[in-house]
């Protein structure tokens, strides 16, 4: 079970292998398409229901993220990101957190900067060794893309 503090007022985490399953589906025309679990969109439509707000940095850019940028009215969604760590100390700025009001999710090493940078880091099983290895992380019972945002959001909110 995560052992997270009452005083969150943010997610922000990875998208590929967080909220999906880190697998890419290539079909014809070389279009790609992303797998995404019902139960960690419920994730993200309780952590809003219950005023924790969520921000995306990725890596990549895809539709799926673009998705759940409308759905549920994320203001901060950034995508093709290389360096994770200067936009997450914007976001922090921008809405004035402690580092006691926010928690990051990420499972790969573009996500290690970040995830050395917040008090609260958060990890799931199917995490590069790596990751799994930074001091005070935390790691979801459930894999990426299998509901690890909705296990977060089960710690958060009382929905």
């Amino acid at each position: 079970m995560l052992k997270l503090p009452n005083t969150i007022k943010m997610v922000i985490t990875d998208f590929d292998g967080v909220l999906t399953d880190n697998y890419v589906y290539i079909g014809e025309n070389s279009f790609s398409t992303r797998r995404l679990n019902y139960k960690d969109v419920m994730g993200c439509f309780m952590l809003k229901r219950s005023g924790i707000n969520i921000s995306i940095i990725s890596g990549e850019k895809n539709p799926a993220i673009e998705w759940i940028k409308d759905t549920f009215e994320l203001d901060d969604v950034h995508q093709r990101i290389r360096e994770k760590l200067p936009v997450l100390k914007s976001i922090i700025e921008k809405y004035n957190l402690s580092p006691e009001e926010y928690l990051y999710i990420g499972d790969d090493i573009n996500d290690i900067e970040c995830l050395n940078y917040a008090k609260y880091k958060i990890t799931v099983p199917n995490a590069t060794k790596r990751i799994k290895s930074i001091s005070g992380i935390q790691m979801t019972e459930e894999n990426g893309g299998d509901g690890a945002l909705r296990e977060v959001a089960d710690c958060l909110t009382s929905i």
